[in-house]
């Protein structure tokens, strides 16, 4: 999953947000004295992953894409987010972009207490806007390309992200019948290791 799921499986507390969101690019490792939520949030976001990873609905939608590929994961990352932008209103009890402001409000507070690299992370989330980028099929092509910036050289002439595209769009229908399989599913699994009385979000 992504940035956009990360953030709402997670406690309606600032630095358990925070923490699920900063797993990927501080991999995994807070810092001294950071809070029991930022730590508590880091920990949930290896269990969304080590759940998704293994799930045989995420499998399905790999294979949708193509046999083999390294870029497989990121893919289906990123459509996913696609999908629960969409269907935002059946998962989430606020509307989404109240609950991105809420939050980048929130955290644009906190990111003073953080350590330089946690908090450039932050505030590259608030001024591009993460939260928001997957409201049209557009902008999930986009995303891809930004995707592709990212990757080695050695990489690109593998494979690159925007050459999914054709495909996920072919297969738009099915991917989104996984999603809808498995997301609720994850709930479960994310509603099982958190306070229940911090997930008023939820609906489901």
């Amino acid at each position: 999953m992504n940035w956009l799921a990360h953030v709402f499986l997670s406690e309606q507390k600032i630095d358990f947000q925070i923490g699920n969101f900063l797993a990927d690019p501080l991999k995994g490792r807070t810092w001294e004295n950071a809070s029991t939520d930022m730590k508590n949030g880091m920990s949930v976001h290896k269990i969304i992953d080590s759940y998704t990873d293994s799930h045989k609905t995420v499998s399905i939608s790999k294979k949708r894409l193509r046999e083999k590929g390294l870029l497989k994961p990121i893919i289906i990352d990123l459509t996913y987010d696609y999908f629960l932008t969409k269907n935002w209103d059946k998962f989430c009890s606020i509307p989404i972009y109240s609950f991105s402001q809420t939050f980048y409000t929130q955290a644009n507070q906190r990111k003073l207490y953080f350590p330089q690299k946690a908090n450039l992370c932050v505030e590259n989330m608030i001024n591009r806007d993460l939260l928001n980028k997957y409201h049209n099929l557009e902008q999930l092509k986009v995303s891809f390309e930004r995707m592709d910036l990212r990757l080695s050289e050695r990489l690109r002439q593998r494979e690159t992200a925007l050459s999914y595209f054709d495909t996920v769009i072919k297969n738009i229908d099915e991917l989104e019948d996984d999603f809808l399989t498995f997301f609720p599913q994850l709930c479960t699994i994310v509603k099982q290791n958190v306070d229940n009385k911090h997930i008023d979000h939820f609906k489901i």
